[in-house]
């Protein structure tokens, strides 16, 4: 008769301060760690800055269905200065560049002509591509460019039609951003990956840009000046995406609880981090974090 093994606990720290001496540079997260799509979480700005301060090296990344220059230029309306970051990458940039380069099977067999599945916010994903034409008619199409939704109450089914119909026509599908969810203001929306599963479902063929995908991490490598992976921390709030792409790179993971699963991983009478809920969650999704914390900041005191 097998035992039962209990679960090792994963370590909640206060802040990042306390294992900061065990890496050189940082891969961070935006939504749901730096900020929450319109104000920057407590504490964060003052624990990027300090971490470069000390030397350390940050490179945001966002599963953002944008190009950096758009991702930039957001920060700085929301109040997150330049001084947090040495580098930043997006799974839009990473999602134009292959269509320039069309430089492996996949975007070589494409085609030029375009579906744009998302809001036109997003449109500098393909903007500036030579050899690519946007049509608005599916039939017209050769493939899917999909960066999510453009009201925040829109779910999966209000474009289930427009799915099966590019099923039924094997059109291969661009997803610009694969996070299934993401918070905006506190509330919660879904994204681009969600809609890119339901067409996996119906058997369409997917490309997905950005985590937990390893090509957007060697880039981030290749922008950091290729840091020893030992010395490297992935910070994010997602287990499906920031932890498992982590895993999948080959570094450490920092999971912050307070983001898309703080719901779920918080005692119900305290509503404080409850370290049990954690190390069951991870145990699903077969993932081991070095350490948690509830928000990125500092020590706990901001």
């Amino acid at each position: 008769m097998t035992e039962n093994i209990p679960i090792p606990p994963i370590p909640i720290l206060g802040g990042i301060a306390a294992i900061r001496d065990r890496y050189d540079a940082f891969i961070v997260d935006l939504w749901g760690v730096v900020h929450d799509g319109v104000t920057p979480y407590p504490g964060v700005i003052e624990c990027l800055q300090r971490l470069r301060g000390e030397g350390k090296q940050v490179c945001l990344l966002s599963n953002a269905p944008r190009r950096v220059g758009s991702v930039t230029q957001r920060l700085a309306q929301i109040g997150v200065p330049e001084e947090c970051w040495d580098a930043i990458l997006s799974s839009g940039e990473a999602a134009h560049l292959a269509l320039a380069a069309r430089d492996d099977d996949f975007h070589q067999g494409l085609g030029e002509r375009f579906l744009h599945l998302g809001p036109d916010r997003d449109a500098d994903v393909y903007e500036g591509v030579d050899d690519v034409v946007r049509v608005d008619d599916l039939a017209d199409a050769d493939f899917v460019l999909n960066t999510g939704i453009d009201d925040p109450e829109e779910r999966v089914e209000d474009h289930a039609p427009l799915l099966e119909a590019a099923a039924a026509r094997k059109l291969p599908m661009i997803c610009a951003n694969p996070d299934i969810v993401v918070i905006v203001g506190g509330r919660m929306q879904i994204c681009a990956g969600a809609l890119a599963q339901h067409y996996e479902s119906l058997g369409g063929e997917v490309f997905y840009h950005g985590k937990p995908h390893p090509p957007v991490y060697r880039r981030c490598f290749e922008l950091l000046g290729r840091p020893d992976p030992a010395r490297v921390l992935a910070v994010g709030d997602s287990f499906h995406t920031d932890m498992a792409g982590a895993a999948a790179a080959g570094i450490d993971g920092l999971f912050v609880i307070g983001g898309i699963h703080g719901a779920e991983l918080r005692d119900a009478a305290s509503g404080r981090p409850d370290a049990h809920k954690l190390a069951a969650a991870a145990e699903r999704h077969r993932l081991r974090p070095v350490a948690a914390v509830e928000r990125l900041n500092w020590d706990g005191l901001a």
